[in-house]
C-alpha cells in the first residue's frame, strides 16, 4: 500500500458527502495487490492533509506510470477508475475524463456518481494530470536549473492521456478496449480533442464532450490569468477555509462537490507540532498544489487550434457551455451546420459539471446513447435469408 493510500485510509473531513461514489479499482503496474479503502468517517482529525481528504470521492485509487518522452523524468499518474460492466452481447462504455488547469481528477467525482446512477454498466476513468493532484514527477538526473520547467504542453498532456488509457486496459486485462466517451473540462477539453484528432483510439472512440471551453474566449482570457493568480489567496489556514473561499467567490456553486474537489488542490505546507501550545502561529497552512504561474509558457499552445480539432475530428461531438456568449465565430458556424450538439447551462459557472452534476450527466449519457453503435439493429443479410429458404 502506498504512502498516499495509507494517508487516505486515516483521512477524516467534516461534512463529506454522506454517500460515496462507486469504488475505484487500484491500478499499479508494479504491484499486483488491489487495495480497497474502508468507508471514511465524517469527522475531521488534527492530522488531515489535502491528499487525504480527497479520498472522499471514492473508496480506492491507484497509479499508472506512463512512458515519458523525457528519459530524465519518471511520471506516475494518480488514476481513479471504476471498470465498465459488460454483458455477453454488449460491452459497457468507459467515460474518460480530463480536468482543467489547476484542478484534479476528483473534480468529476459527483459527475461520475451521477453517470453511474443513470447508466449502471458505465465505467469511469479520471486522472490527475502531471503537475496536478497526486500525480508525481521525479527527476532522475539533476540538470541545469533552467531545465526545471515541467513540460505540460498540449502534446505531452495528450501523450499522457492516451498512454494512461492504454495501460489501464493492460493492467485491468481487458480483452478489448471498451467503447470510449472522452470528457474534457476547460484545458481538458483541448486535451480530449487532441486525442480524438490523432485517431489513436481508433473505432473504440465513440464521441467526445467538451465542457465550457471555446478557443477564442480561452485565448482572450489568458491576458488576465496572471492577475487572477496574484489576486487569489496564496495560502489557507484550513481546508474548510479553502472550500468556503471557492464557494463564496463563486468559483464553485455546489458545496457538496467543493468538499470533494477542493482538498486535492492544496497541500500541507506547515503543520505546528501538537506540543507547541505557546506559539500563536496557525495550526496548519495549506498552499496550492499546482504551480500554474510556471505553466505560462504553455498557455497559448493549450488552446490554439481547439475549434478546428473539435469540429473535424472523428466521433460525435458535444459542447456544454455556461453561456452562449462564449461561442466564437467558427463554432457558431459549425453549430448552424449541425456539426455538433450544443447544451447551455445558464445557471452554472465555469465548473458546470460540479455545479450541476446530475444535469451534466443526463446530457452526456443521452449523448452517448445517440452515438452508441451497439444499439443499432442491422437488417439480416440477403444471403443468410436465402440460405434459410426465406423469400426476399
Amino acid at each position: 500500500m502506498s504512502e498516499l493510500q495509507r494517508a487516505f485510509a486515516k483521512a477524516k473531513l467534516a461534512g463529506l458527502p454522506p454517500t460515496l461514489p462507486e469504488p475505484l479499482v487500484d491500478l499499479d503496474e508494479e504491484e499486483e495487490e488491489r487495495d480497497v479503502f474502508p468507508e471514511l468517517p465524517t469527522e475531521r482529525s488534527d492530522d488531515d492533509s489535502s491528499s487525504a481528504s480527497s479520498a472522499s470521492s471514492a473508496s480506492s485509487t491507484g497509479t499508472i506510470r506512463p512512458t515519458s518522452s523525457d528519459s530524465n523524468l519518471k511520471v506516475t499518474h494518480q488514476v481513479y477508475l471504476t471498470s465498465p460492466l459488460s454483458s455477453p452481447t454488449k460491452p459497457g462504455p468507459l467515460f474518460v475524463a480530463h480536468h482543467g488547469a489547476g484542478s484534479s481528477g476528483l473534480t468529476f467525482a459527483l459527475l461520475a456518481k451521477s453517470i453511474r446512477t443513470l447508466l449502471p454498466n458505465a465505467g469511469i476513468l479520471s486522472l490527475d494530470a502531471r503537475g496536478h493532484g497526486s500525480t508525481t514527477v521525479e527527476t532522475l538526473i539533476e540538470r541545469d536549473p533552467m531545465d526545471g520547467i515541467l513540460d505540460v504542453s498540449l502534446e505531452t498532456l495528450t501523450d499522457d492521456l492516451i498512454t494512461v488509457i492504454q495501460k489501464t486496459k493492460e493492467v485491468m486485462n481487458w480483452p478489448t478496449m471498451p467503447p470510449i466517451i472522452l470528457i474534457g473540462h476547460s484545458l481538458g477539453g483541448s486535451v480530449v480533442t487532441s486525442v480524438a484528432s490523432r485517431g489513436t483510439l481508433g473505432s473504440s472512440l465513440l464521441c467526445y464532450a467538451v465542457l465550457d471551453i471555446v478557443e477564442r474566449t480561452a485565448i482572450e482570457s489568458l491576458a488576465s490569468m496572471a492577475g487572477y493568480l496574484k489576486s487569489r489567496p496564496a495560502t489557507f489556514p484550513s481546508l474548510e477555509t479553502a472550500i468556503a473561499w471557492h464557494v463564496k467567490t463563486g468559483s464553485l456553486k455546489n458545496i457538496e462537490s467543493a468538499r470533494v474537489s477542493v482538498p486535492p488542490l492544496l497541500t500541507l505546507l506547515y503543520n505546528k507540532p501538537k506540543d507547541d501550545a505557546n506559539s500563536t502561529a496557525a495550526r496548519q497552512i495549506f498552499h496550492w498544489r499546482a504551480d500554474l504561474a510556471s505553466t505560462e509558457p504553455f498557455w497559448t499552445g493549450w488552446f490554439e487550434g481547439l475549434s478546428e480539432r473539435f469540429l473535424t475530428s472523428k466521433g460525435g461531438k458535444l459542447l456544454i457551455l455556461a453561456g452562449t456568449e462564449r461561442l466564437d465565430k467558427e463554432m457558431m458556424i459549425g453549430q448552424m451546420q449541425g456539426k455538433y450538439a450544443l447544451q447551455i447551462f445558464p445557471d452554472a459557472g465555469h465548473f458546470l459539471h460540479e455545479d450541476q452534476p446530475e444535469k451534466t450527466a443526463r446530457s452526456i449519457v443521452d449523448f452517448y446513447k445517440r452515438n452508441d453503435r451497439s444499439a443499432l439493429v442491422l437488417p439480416p443479410k440477403v444471403s443468410d435469408m436465402l440460405q434459410k429458404g426465406k423469400k426476399v
